[in-house]
């Protein structure tokens, strides 16, 4: 019971009574759906709580709660669990309903849920939200869950005459699967954005056959690396690993949440600068 379940069908199967479902060891998440107590309430828990209540209408988890089953990360804090469903559905507080038809092959099963492919899911977000979330979610699921990103650029173009599938196409030509998180899209996004050359993800340094670093994005050409430092991050590691790539030419800055997200004109600015004197340094035009 440490996935949300529907009381009433647990009752029924003698799993547990009315009395211990009423106490604190169970959290109400939904209209008949429950939780072990102390269970983190994060979207994957919420959707499956919400997907519980239209299962057997045939409802199925799309958008950000098909991302996080399908084990691509990267939904907004807070977002909402979504759910796409053939017949009206009382409104919970949360819960994104969406109705419209889904085909056959539009629809896996991830854990017991039945939720929308990589290729729907990147759809249906990308037609629906803003550029910035799409590009994450579409990286994401390219990265995790074997989206294709040309499979999205033609589905597309053959539905070209739907509603935002022009943004689809703008987020797909921006994304790159070999992005490792969420924040490394957008801190690429900033670069770009800003008129800045697309930097390289995920650049690995290796010297003489040896991997010295794999940098988050790179210009290689001047030897300039970018990192996003999270508040996991270890400074200690992190400094020992500049002074080695230091000591073979290159430079790198560290960017936090705060550069991407409160300062992004000053952070593209100042990756300019450095990277303009960078290449100068090195000869490049």
């Amino acid at each position: 019971m440490q996935q949300p379940f529907r009381g009433s069908t647990a009752i029924a199967a003698g799993h547990i009574t009315p009395g211990r479902l009423r106490s604190r060891d169970f959290v109400r998440l939904a209209p008949d759906v429950y939780v072990a107590a102390g269970t983190d309430p994060d979207l994957t828990t919420r959707s499956v709580a919400a997907y519980r209540r239209v299962e057997d209408i045939g409802g199925v988890l799309g958008g950000w709660s098909a991302a996080a089953l399908l084990g691509a990360p990267g939904a907004p804090p807070g977002a909402d669990a979504q759910i796409v469903v053939p017949r009206f559905v009382k409104p919970t507080p949360g819960v994104r309903v969406g109705r419209w038809r889904l085909l056959p092959e539009e629809v896996t099963v991830v854990d017991g849920c039945r939720v929308t492919t990589p290729l729907r899911t990147a759809w249906d977000i990308a037609r629906r939200e803003c550029r910035a979330d799409s590009v994450v979610a579409i990286d994401s699921l390219a990265r995790n869950s074997g989206l294709a990103l040309d499979a999205l650029m033609d589905m597309a173009f053959r539905l070209r005459r739907a509603r935002g599938a022009a943004l689809v196409r703008a987020a797909a030509t921006l994304a790159d699967a070999r992005a490792e998180s969420p924040m490394e899209t957008r801190m690429r996004l900033v670069l770009t954005d800003a008129g800045l050359p697309a930097p390289v993800p995920q650049y690995e340094l290796v010297v003489d056959g040896r991997l010295v670093a794999r940098f988050d994005l790179a210009y290689p050409g001047a030897r300039l690396a970018i990192e996003y430092d999270g508040a996991a991050h270890d400074d200690v590691l992190d400094r020992q690993r500049d002074v080695r790539t230091g000591a073979l030419g290159w430079q790198t800055i560290r960017l936090v949440s705060a550069d991407i997200f409160r300062t992004p004109d000053e952070t593209a600015a100042a990756v300019r600068a450095v990277l303009r004197r960078r290449l100068l340094l090195h000869d490049r035009p």
